[in-house]
């Protein structure tokens, strides 16, 4: 059941969908069953998941009670700053499989550099050694700088899939995108609808939703999808999940992409959170 969602090739080789499932915030049982209800009715194969988000558990629940096949499914996780030393990391990889009673996940991310703390090259080292393992299917990072990419591959020779950063369209991250796509490197948008209620009142973008006879939600998802990032909105409600992923019957034309771009702040970041300098433990 639910909406066929298309999917992207990363530079390993690992397909994945251009939209998934946040689920911060997602826990116990009513966030397991809304996590199952988003794979079985509504069609959701990529969920995404987070150490720190104390979720790990929930979203293998959901996994297990899903009547879709775990192959069929990407579940990402990402390693919390704590752990980024080499063997913490290895660690914590494993933990973070147990907790969620899975034997691999699909995409593995260093969740933020961590720049003062130097230990993000680490960090990357054990992913690299747990995909060798079989522990993960892609390896990949958030948030991180050009610089803190190209460190990564000139230290290791191996450069992220992904690379999940804060994208939306009050901060649409021009030359980050710009640096990705020459390098190979896929963007994924985390809060990829801002501050919603900033947004949903903003009069271009219900310009544009009017248009096309679509929510606002619906034409920023779509913004993403033609932007070529991969987009991980968080919804538990069943209606939201479905508009979510109703974005592939219409497109998005050049004048309303600028529009949306036209958007952007300077100071447009939700907390402030600058990898350049921001830590998150």
């Amino acid at each position: 059941m639910g909406i066929p969602i298309p999917e992207i090739t990363l530079n390993d080789g690992v397909t994945i969908p251009v939209v998934g499932l946040g689920t911060y915030t997602l826990k116990g049982c009513q966030g397991a069953d809304a996590i199952q209800s988003a794979i079985d009715e509504r069609g959701y194969r990529l969920i995404d998941s987070a150490y720190n988000y104390e979720n790990e558990g929930t979203v293998g629940e959901a996994v297990r009670r899903s009547s879709v096949s775990r192959e069929e499914l990407k579940i990402t996780s990402k390693l919390p700053g704590r752990y980024q030393e080499y063997k913490k990391a290895v660690i914590t990889i494993e933990e973070s499989l147990y907790r969620a009673n899975l034997d691999y996940y699909d995409l593995y991310l260093i969740h933020w550099p961590n720049p003062k703390q130097d230990n993000y090259l680490e960090a990357w080292q054990a992913l690299i050694d747990a995909k060798k393992k079989g522990l993960i299917r892609s390896i990949g990072v958030c948030n991180f700088l050009p610089e803190h990419l190209e460190r990564l591959h000139r230290e290791t020779g191996v450069m992220p899939s992904i690379n999940q950063i804060e994208l939306h369209p009050l901060f649409n991250q021009e030359q980050q995108r710009k640096w990705h796509k020459v390098n190979n490197v896929t963007t994924q948008s985390w809060s990829p609808l801002a501050r919603a209620n900033e947004v949903l009142q903003n009069s271009t973008l219900q310009q544009i939703a009017e248009k096309h006879n679509k929510s606002i939600s619906q034409v920023i998802l779509r913004w993403h999808y033609q932007l070529g990032a991969i987009s991980i909105p968080k919804s538990s409600s069943p209606e939201r999940q479905f508009e979510n992923i109703s974005i592939f019957d219409f497109t998005l034309d050049e004048a309303d992409m600028n529009l949306i771009l036209g958007l952007n702040q300077t100071d447009g970041r939700i907390n402030n959170q600058d990898p350049a300098i921001y830590e998150e433990f």
